[in-house]
């Protein structure tokens, strides 16, 4: 089952391509497939529910989505129009709770794919607030799951094993920093097949306001949030206002600094939380994606 899903992947990527080659006026492909994260169901659930979208807020404009009661997970693939080897999966936010697939996701995966880096968004596992599991684990361990089997495929995606990273915005970024701060390579989950094998470890990674990193009654980095010498060289972006406070993103960029890590962090004055690529007016937030991809380049994974 899991082989043919990855069969109809190449083959609709293919025909997408040709497509796309046929309008060079195209800069961009558009969403071209969604894929399952595990074969069957995700560790520990007993359902498999890709989720429902929330209605929209009234005069919100312009519109955001929000998906909750995910239990399977999924990822859907953006291929740039010219592919340079280089790919991420993007965790979207919501406050674990949800998950925000456009403003923190395929707006994202337009933005990389206009730098030739192939994005895979990454619709994850929600947790109901009221459940004893920690918010970040499910996302941790799609995610782990997920940069192993891109990396398990690369050669179909026309990928380089060696440049496969990771983007987290909000509660995405709290997961992806639990992720970095991991054993090399160590699963938080039993491993089930092949995939498992195939190291998760990200080449770079970019944390957009990464959500409730700073614990301030102890003033240090929360629990399970500590860099290792192993992490890949990160970006990370965050503004003075935003009530998730900024000390998060300062701290792990310390911590990344004293380890020797080739790590960039910009903290801008105003902007608050959750604006994705969006502008916010009376701030220069906006202009934060050309600065990642000035620092993409810089690591030689954009041209």
């Amino acid at each position: 089952m899991f082989q043919s899903w990855i069969q109809n992947f190449s083959l609709l990527s293919l025909c997408a391509l040709m497509i796309a080659q046929s309008n060079p006026c195209q800069a961009v492909l558009q969403e071209e497939s969604t894929i399952p994260v595990w074969p069957e169901f995700a560790p520990g659930e007993s359902t498999r529910l890709i989720g429902e979208k929330l209605p929209h807020p009234p005069n919100e404009n312009p519109v955001i989505t929000r998906v909750i009661n995910i239990t399977s997970p999924t990822m859907t693939v953006h291929l740039p129009a010219k592919p340079n080897g280089t790919a991420a999966v993007i965790l979207p936010g919501g406050g674990f709770g949800r998950v925000v697939p456009d403003l923190e996701g395929t707006e994202a995966a337009s933005w990389l794919n206009e730098l030739g880096v192939t994005a895979f968004v990454l619709h994850y596992r929600t947790t109901d607030p009221k459940s004893e599991t920690p918010g970040w684990l499910k996302p941790v361990q799609d995610a782990q799951r997920a940069l192993s089997l891109i990396r398990s495929q690369a050669d179909k995606w026309k990928l380089s094993a060696d440049k496969i990273g990771i983007v987290g915005f909000s509660a995405g970024g709290q997961a992806t920093a639990r992720l970095l701060s991991l054993e090399d390579n160590k699963k938080s989950y039993t491993k089930i097949d092949e995939i498992d094998a195939v190291p998760h470890r990200p080449t770079f990674a970019v944390l957009i306001y990464p959500w409730n990193m700073y614990d301030s009654k102890q003033d240090r980095l929360v629990d399970g949030i500590a860099p290792t010498s192993t992490c890949p060289p990160t970006f990370l972006v965050h503004t003075n206002d935003d009530k998730s406070s900024s000390l998060g993103a300062v701290l792990f960029y310390a911590a990344l600094k004293k380890q020797g890590i080739s790590s960039e962090l910009h903290v801008y004055g105003n902007g608050g939380h959750g604006y994705g690529l969006r502008p916010v007016k009376g701030s220069e937030i906006s202009s934060w994606p050309g600065h990642a991809a000035h620092w993409l380049k810089t690591q030689g994974l954009a041209p």
